[in-house]
């Protein structure tokens, strides 16, 4: 028999099985191989974007490629959430989700898309309370103080948000509730702005997420009087809770994560998690997390969706009971 009959044939099949694995292979692979955008639905400066860029920063070490911070800001962050609700689930469009995100869908009645059901749930990055900070102007050292300023001097005190429905504002709003005081409620666009009128004495106080609000409480140009977990943060362990200061049915914390497309494929999710996971783990990270008053939160696709369902269920309860609405 000739055997070297059988070399064209062989090298066709060969050839052919090259280029059938080639096809077979799919495109995210190679994911990413040019810049991602991360969308935050706020102005730059605020905590948002101060955990978007600092995870951002490490998944681009990690991936090789560069995730670039967005800010969309607007509507609450529902601008951002319904340009990237609209993007090609590709993986190169991001959104990071945050505790709004879960109180907006409540709070607005005619959003177009849920994000418990409309898009992939990537992963956590990290959780943190709130920080009741005042004018150091203000007669007020303590809750106490505060809320018998505010039923002293009614109408007088106005707290600032970083927009209407985040934690910065529902905060303020369900301690309105539990204090039995009516202090005015003055959103912004982002923590940012809110901070800088807060310091120049134009609103009088603020629940704001502790990565943007305790640098200045730290520099003495804020006043902090509480923390809104239950308990005591490790970053801030001098400042009390505000349930420890009279209300002990008080509890607020923020939240961010990364979400995707509806439809992006579970290969780029699962890539996504792994780089936030290993970020989250970097002790350079979680150091700059510490000092900011935030704790990782590290969760697979699977977790962060259940955690995502469970907080919109959670604050639509409080969005209902507060009253509140869109300004």
């Amino acid at each position: 028999m000739n055997t070297s009959l059988l070399f064209p044939t062989t090298k066709r099949l060969i050839s052919s099985f090259i280029v059938a694995t080639a096809c077979a292979i799919p495109a995210f692979a190679a994911y990413p191989d040019r810049p991602v955008r991360v969308v935050v639905g706020f102005s730059p400066g605020g905590t948002t974007d101060i955990a978007a860029r600092i995870v951002a920063a490490e998944i681009s070490k990690t991936l090789g490629q560069s995730f670039v911070v967005e800010n969309k800001a607007g509507a609450s962050s529902n601008l951002a959430t319904a340009f990237v609700n609209a993007a090609a689930p590709d993986g190169y469009t991001l959104l990071v989700f945050a505790v709004t995100s879960a109180i907006n869908q409540t709070l607005f009645k005619n959003l177009k898309f849920d994000i418990a059901k409309d898009f992939e749930h990537v992963g956590g990055f990290v959780s943190s309370p709130n920080l009741l900070v005042v004018n150091p102007s203000l007669p007020i050292h303590s809750v106490k103080e505060l809320v018998d300023y505010a039923k002293k001097n009614p109408g007088k005190l106005a707290f600032a948000s970083a927009g209407t429905g985040g934690s910065t504002h529902m905060a303020g709003e369900l301690f309105n509730i539990q204090a039995g005081i009516d202090m005015l409620h003055v959103p912004y666009k982002g923590s940012a702005p809110a901070m800088q009128d807060l310091i120049a004495g134009q609103v009088q106080l603020s629940f704001d997420n502790m990565p943007s609000a305790l640098p200045f409480a730290r520099s003495g140009k804020l006043r902090a009087l509480a923390v809104t977990s239950k308990e005591r943060s490790p970053s801030a362990p001098d400042i009390p809770t505000v349930a420890e200061s009279g209300y002990p049915d008080y509890a607020v914390s923020a939240w961010f994560g990364m979400a995707a497309p509806k439809g992006t494929p579970a290969d780029i999710v699962t890539k996504l998690n792994a780089a936030i996971n290993k970020a989250l783990e970097e002790p350079a990270v979680r150091e700059k997390f510490k000092q900011l008053g935030a704790v990782p939160s590290p969760m697979s696709p699977a977790e962060f969706g259940r955690f995502v369902k469970s907080e919109t269920e959670m604050w639509g309860r409080a969005v209902r009971a507060s009253g509140a609405t869109p300004e």
